[in-house]
């Protein structure tokens, strides 16, 4: 790889599920859990991570929520599993059912192709 490029961000799909626990607080408790017990973690112990939320238990019994996590390098993405671990998220709000890690496009970078994407037009 050139000097001049940069390694491509790590993503990973955190595929999870409600406990029973989480279920039984109020939407207000719920935000309220994030906002205190698990967001302040993140933010005291990594840099260079971002997320989206996405609710699935409309459609999936397996897993009621996907966490799409965007980080920096592989050494951010690691603090941030384990900020996560420290946290009730883990095990006790959220059973993490499997994580889908990768990078976008990785095999169209190491050979240098153009990456295969689709666009609405």
């Amino acid at each position: 790889m050139p000097a001049e490029e940069t390694a491509p961000p790590v993503t990973a799909f955190m595929l999870i599920k409600t406990t029973p626990e989480w279920l039984a607080m109020t939407s207000q408790e719920r935000a309220d859990a994030f906002a205190t017990q698990v967001i302040p973690t993140i933010k005291a112990k990594t840099t260079g991570v971002r997320s989206r939320f996405y609710d699935t238990e409309f459609y999936s019994t397996r897993v009621t929520d996907v966490w799409v996590w965007e980080a920096d390098d592989h050494n951010a993405y690691q603090l941030l599993i384990d900020a996560l671990r420290e946290t009730p998220f883990w095990d006790r709000y959220f059973q993490v059912v499997d994580l889908l890690v990768g990078t976008e496009n990785g095999y169209a970078r190491t050979y240098g192709l153009d990456a295969v994407t689709t666009v609405s037009t």
